[in-house]
């Protein structure tokens, strides 16, 4: 098992009460040295200005790399390419090219019509542009709207050559999901690098629905071992030991770098990078 790089997901926060927590998630974490951190978009793109500051803040405060989440979702064209703008003359060289989910009350994306009307289109924008490492999401299992695993690793080819140089797949439970994912990827042709995203599951309830919104299958393992006595009581220790082995699979796998989903909570993804001894030991409580 190597020492992978390590990357961290944060959201933008929309209360005081948030702030706080994410501003502690950051001071947690950052000193881990994260490769990267990105920071999201809310659904529907609600969270432009929340999310520009998160990440300006945060380059500016911790001296991380920070990668600004993009969507297509409810702005023109010439709105995006201004978000970009201000990303660049605030100094992000980073992004995240996403579709985007559908606004709030939607069944489906739908394009505006002035708008990107997919995220080929928009990283084709970016990589015109030429100021951005390009980064974009991989699914390996099928998306909502995608017909199969096949369609989803051809159409993550069109974003790796319309210029994403690396994708962050969606979360996943088990390492062969992973691995079959990554066989078909070279199989087709995608040569960019595929970063694996981990779910440390903080609430069991919260991760099913999670999984479930997003087509994320629930192995009836998993599901069973947090219906048992002990995970009823704690879930944290049964979290913990489940995490730190899909971790440990996928670097035996060669996997070289994992990229947390951290839901703005640092201890259970501190506590992961620690038993698995890419992080240092700051000092978080042993789980119980």
């Amino acid at each position: 098992m190597g020492t992978p790089k390590i990357s961290f997901e944060f959201f933008p926060p929309q209360t005081l009460e948030a702030s706080f927590r994410l501003w502690d998630t950051v001071r947690v974490l950052s000193p881990m040295q994260p490769e990267f951190v990105s920071v999201t978009y809310g659904a529907g793109g609600t969270t432009r200005k929340l999310t520009h500051e998160a990440v300006t803040t945060i380059g500016r405060n911790y001296g991380l790399d920070v990668a600004a989440h993009l969507t297509c979702v409810n702005a023109t064209r010439a709105q995006t390419m201004e978000i970009v703008e201000n990303y660049a003359q605030a100094g992000v060289t980073e992004l995240v090219a996403l579709r985007g989910d559908a606004p709030k009350g939607a069944e489906r994306f739908t394009a505006h019509p002035e708008g990107f009307a997919s995220s080929v289109d928009l990283i084709e924008a970016l990589a015109r542009d030429g100021r951005f490492k390009i980064r974009c999401g991989a699914y390996p299992e099928p998306h909502p709207d995608s017909a199969d695993t096949l369609a989803d690793v051809r159409w993550l080819k069109r974003k790796c050559d319309a210029g994403a140089t690396s994708s962050i797949t969606q979360f996943f439970f088990e390492a062969e999901t992973f691995f079959r994912f990554r066989d078909l990827c070279e199989k087709e042709g995608v040569r960019a690098k595929i970063i694996p995203g981990i779910l440390p599951i903080q609430g069991w309830k919260g991760a099913k629905r999670f999984a479930q919104s997003c087509g994320t299958s629930i192995p009836t393992w998993v599901e069973e071992a947090f219906a048992s006595e002990a995970a009823q009581q704690n879930e944290a220790p049964l979290a913990h030991d489940l995490c730190t082995k899909l971790c440990a699979d996928l670097l035996d796998g060669g996997v070289e770098d994992l990229h947390f989903y951290t839901l703005n909570r640092p201890t259970l993804t501190g506590k992961v990078c620690q038993s698995l001894g890419i992080a240092p030991d700051l000092g978080l409580d042993k789980v119980a």
